[in-house]
């Protein structure tokens, strides 16, 4: 059995049209939200490794998350290239390569791929749209990530912002 953790990165500024894709920061909303879910995921998992894609607002959703979510700045945070992606097929792959050391990963990562690989790995829609600096977890029947199949995977946990108390 393994885990998969699916986080969106919080909502990104959009105030600099010069500015590459990669390079865009987050909003005031996406500063809010992110240690707001950190906060929360520290009493629902034990920290853990993280795999960010290498994009600023990705990089900045993190920093938020372990703001929220002290245990979580000891661990590991892998910036990984491939991460940067938006097709569900490419995160996929990436995935299905990941060692199986871990059973369990964490990733924040970009829509549409998230949301489309969650449908995928579950084999029937179970989201639209998982919104910025949502979080999806998924328990999938294999053991082997490179034995992934669709309709491998239950969601096991979803958190998403507008679940969170404003305090």
């Amino acid at each position: 059995m393994k885990t998969l953790h699916l986080m969106r990165h919080a909502k990104s500024a959009w105030d600099d049209p010069e500015l590459a894709d990669r390079d865009r920061g987050l909003n005031r909303r996406g500063h809010r939200d992110a240690p707001r879910m950190g906060r929360a995921l520290a009493d629902r998992l034990l920290p853990m490794a993280v795999h960010v894609s290498p994009a600023h607002r990705a990089r900045l959703t993190l920093a938020g998350l372990c703001a929220g979510w002290p245990a979580l700045r000891a661990q590991p945070h892998i910036t990984v290239e491939a991460l940067y992606c938006f097709r569900y097929d490419e995160l996929w792959q990436w995935v299905a390569a990941y060692t199986d050391e871990r059973a369990e990963l964490f990733v924040v990562a970009h829509n549409p791929a998230l949301t489309e690989l969650a449908n995928r790995l579950v084999g029937c829609p179970v989201l639209d749209n998982l919104p910025t600096a949502g979080y999806l977890q998924l328990a999938l029947a294999t053991e082997h990530w490179r034995s992934l199949e669709e309709g491998c995977g239950q969601v096991v946990d979803s958190l998403f912002p507008r679940q969170l108390s404003r305090a």
